[in-house]
């Protein structure tokens, strides 16, 4: 089993940045590929970005791309999101997860932390 727990979020001016952390605890982590999604109110989860479990691939959504970075450190399991140039409609509660199947669906995700509110204001 791993657990995931996400961090960093807030209320940022629009063009301003924010970096969100995830922390894993449990065995294999580092054998999981990691992903970033986001859930506005009233809508479905999107995929945000993602990573390979040894970094050696990455993947965004057209939205952010240019924008927002993920990197990760397994030694200290540990997925970073770092947000920059921040719009209002990033505003959403952004998720950690990790898989055995990499995709760009929620459903394809063994674990998922609870989420951390991100708010940019115009």
């Amino acid at each position: 089993q791993v657990q995931l727990v996400e961090s960093g979020g807030g209320v940022v001016q629009a063009g301003g940045s924010l970096k969100l952390s995830c922390v894993a605890t449990g065995r294999d982590f580092e054998n999981l590929d990691a992903a970033w999604f986001r859930q506005a109110p009233g809508e479905e989860r999107l995929f945000v970005a993602g990573m390979g479990w040894n970094g050696g691939s990455t993947d965004y959504a057209d939205s952010v791309k240019g924008r927002f970075t993920i990197s990760r450190n397994n030694a200290e399991n540990m997925v970073w999101l770092q947000m920059n140039n921040l719009k209002p409609e990033d505003t959403a509660v952004y998720y950690c997860a990790a898989t055995l199947r990499p995709s760009t669906h929620y459903d394809s995700y063994d674990y998922s932390g609870q989420g951390t509110q991100v708010t940019v204001t115009s």
